[in-house]
Order: structure tokens, then sequence, then C-alpha cells
């Protein structure tokens, strides 16, 4: 029987890093990435950027390590002596021959509770419809008053006021203050919700708190709070934490900002990109109206060809429908002019602070009364034109011809006799007078 102390001679050694390269790819082949749990100890952080240290508990330990590409994502930097609770890849440290794990994503220990209510929570309002994409409302593109709800001391409220003052300062801003952090703060924060909905006094509300910890922003993830959020009437932009950040709040609100402030510049539009836009359509507007008149203008003079020349009345009637062509031509280049500088006043008190009110209601009034008056002076000058034009139709109405003792003679078939030899002796003719008609008979006749 063969000692079990030796080996057969034909078969070759292996190295210790082909030994140590088969365990590695044994250990990790064997176990999927899990979730270990334990306290940390003996943590070093190397100059590479790497963390080195133990996860132990009361029985036993283990050496692990954090590269710097997986570390410099973590929200919270772990401690000497803190639980924690790592996804880890079980793995071996071939040059040593080192049992290890390679830690991937490590959070605070007892954070697992959370994240399965979180996710039980999630799953339940979504089979309920309340992330429906259908059900969201659409944000208003200019509100007219803006909510914020979140707390006094929170400095996500500096940056939302600082980015709605640098982007649009003439949107007044409401303010629901509530704790956003702390036991029993998810009561306070619906309650907000409510009361902002109940006033209906913002166009667009603003839900915010600044970054921080799963415990930190837990009470966005209240059921309380997700259904106050979906049965505000005002549409509701989410702006909790940061970019990788996510709550419950996210999904039911109307839209997620991945910070506060850039919740506040979806809801507020940026009074640097509208400058540009009111002075393309200041220019498009004088554009319009100067076609406009071209049009006109050549309408007039379509007209005019049109006219039947009858005599110096006529001319000068066209020429009193040229000259108000030339007033209606100033008038319309005034009314731009004037409209062209209220436009400039208005872009100019836009760009430099919110408008104050006040003068512009007097301005309205006085320009009301402006054109009231020129309204009013014109009504009175065309009634006059139409009574003038109406005396001079007058003179040429063929009754008036009558009036002056002339008489219109028409043969037996109606048709008006210009001249005697059309008749013959003996018949008939109708005449009519200013007053009346009468037969006659043609006795003789001359040419």
């Amino acid at each position: 029987m063969a000692n079990p102390l030796f080996t057969r001679v034909d078969e070759q050694p292996i190295p210790v890093s082909e030994l140590n390269r088969r365990a590695k790819a044994l250990l990790e082949n064997s176990f999927p990435p899990l979730w270990v749990s334990g306290e940390i100890s003996n943590l070093t952080k190397h100059s590479s950027g790497h963390w080195y240290f133990s996860l132990k508990d009361d029985k036993a330990q283990v050496r692990c390590v954090m590269f710097r590409h997986r570390n410099q994502y973590l929200d919270f930097t772990p401690k000497e002596g803190m639980q924690v609770e790592a996804r880890a890849v079980v793995s071996l440290y071939e040059a040593r021959g080192e049992f290890q794990l390679n830690i991937e994503n490590m959070r605070p220990g007892g954070l697992g509770a959370l994240f399965e209510a979180f996710g039980k929570l999630k799953a339940k309002l979504e089979t309920e419809g309340l992330f429906d994409a259908a059900r969201k409302k659409p944000l208003p593109a200019f509100p007219q008053q803006i909510g914020i709800i979140t707390s006094l001391q929170a400095a996500a409220l500096r940056d939302v006021l600082s980015t709605l003052r640098r982007r649009m300062p003439s949107i007044p801003i409401v303010l629901y203050p509530t704790p956003v952090q702390g036991r029993g703060a998810c009561l306070n924060i619906s309650q907000a919700i409510k009361t902002a909905g109940q006033r209906a006094e913002c166009d667009v509300l603003i839900l915010c708190r600044g970054g921080g910890s799963i415990e930190d922003l837990w009470e966005f993830n209240e059921e309380i709070v997700a259904r106050a959020i979906h049965a505000c009437p005002i549409p509701i932009v989410c702006g909790v934490g940061h970019e990788t950040d996510f709550t419950i709040a996210d999904f039911v609100a109307d839209q997620r900002a991945p910070t506060p402030t850039a919740a506040a510049e979806l809801v507020s539009p940026n009074r640097a990109d509208l400058v540009p836009k009111l002075d393309t359509l200041a220019h498009r507007s004088e554009r319009t109206w100067t076609r406009l008149i071209e049009s006109r203008m050549q309408h007039l003079d379509h007209l005019q060809k049109r006219l039947v020349h009858p005599g110096e009345r006529l001319r000068h009637q066209r020429a009193q429908l040229e000259h108000l062509s030339q007033r209606l031509h100033r008038a319309l280049q005034h009314s731009l002019d004037t409209q062209r500088w209220q436009m400039r006043q208005l872009t100019d008190r836009i760009s430099s602070a919110r408008p104050n009110v006040s003068p512009l209601i007097q301005r309205r009034a006085h320009l009301s009364t402006r054109l009231a008056l020129v309204m009013q002076n014109r009504l009175v000058f065309a009634q006059g034109e139409i009574a003038r034009i109406a005396g001079n139709l007058d003179h040429l109405n063929p009754q008036a011809i009558l009036e002056r003792g002339y008489s219109i003679a028409r043969d037996e078939q109606g048709n008006v006799v210009r001249d005697s030899g059309a008749l013959q002796v003996g018949s008939e003719v109708g005449l009519t007078f200013a007053v009346g008609a009468a037969k006659a008979k043609v006795i003789s006749k001359s040419s």
C-alpha cells in the first residue's frame, strides 16, 4: 500500500502562483456577489485611494479591500468600529495567498430593513397607479406664483431662492415652512402639501431638501407624503437630495429634479432666454405691420384704378382718398412707433427687476384715454366726409335734373329716346317728370 505522504513520481508539481490562481478562480466562481455585515477594524486609506480593512463579528474576521473607483461613490465616510453592510465578491489575493473580500458597495448597518420597506411601498403604490405618467400634471411655462415646501433652515432653500432670483426675479414666492427631517416630519410635510393645495395660490410647487443618508431622507419615503403629493391639485416638482438619491416622493411627483437647484430651474423661465425672444417678436411685429401697410396701400392703388373719372368732383375725391391714405399710413406708423417704444420699455423693465405695476396702469389709462379721443375724432371726421360725399352724389342724381324742369321720353318699348329719328309720326311716347308721368302722341317731328 502506497504511503499517502508521497505523490506519484510521474505527477508534476504546480507553482504556488498557479495554486493561488486556481483557488481564486474557484472562490469567485463558487460564490456569487453577496451582502456581508460586520464591524470595520484596522481601516487603512492608502494614498492610491484604495481602502484596506477587516470586517469582524464576535467569532471571526475577514480581510477586505475597496478600490478607489468603488469607494468614491459612497455617500458616507466609513470609520473604525462602524457597523456596515458590504456587497462583496469572495476572492483571494494571489501574491500572498490571503483570503479576502473585494467590496463593490457599502452602506451603514441596519439599512436592509429600510430598503425592504422602500421596495414594498414602491411596489404597492406603483400597482395602485400613483406613478403613472398619464396622471402627471404638466408644469406651467410661465407661473404667476411659485410655492416652496421645505424647512426655513434648509440650505436647499437658499439655493432655490438664489436660482429663482437669478432666472426670473419678478415671480412671487410663497413659502410653506415644514420640518423635512426627524421622526414625524412626514406628517408636517403632508400637511404643508395639503395646505398649499387648498389655498390654491400658486401655479407650481417645489418640494425640496438637501442631500443626506437614507435615514435623513426617509420622511420622503413615507406613504402619507406620497398620497398627499398624489392628491395635490397643483403640479409638484420634487428636488430631494442629490442626483443619486431616489425617494418615493420622486416617483409620485409630477416631475423629479436631481437637485433643489435643478427643481428651481424646471419651474421658472429664464429671463436671459426670454429677452432675445421678446426682441425677435418685436422685429416680427414690425415686419408684419409693414407688410400690412404695404398691402393696404397696394389695395388702395387698385381701387383708384377701378374708379370711373366723372369729372372734377371725382378727381377731388381721389385726392381726398390719397390724403386719407397718407394719414392712415402716418397714424399706423405712429402706432407702430408707440408700440415699439412700449416694447423697449417693457424689455428694459423686465431685464432690470420686478416691474412696478402702478406707472404701467397709469400709462395704460392715459393711452386708453388718448385712443378713445383719437377714435372719436376719426369718427367725427369720417361722418363729415360721408355727408359731404353724399351731397356730391345728390348733385349727380338724375332726379335732381328732373326737378329743374327736364323730362325723360321713352318709346312704346320703354327705351329712352335720345334722337327724334327713332320716333314715327303718330306713335306714342311716355314722359317721365319730376313728379308723375304722362303719355303723348307724336304729331310732327324735326331733326
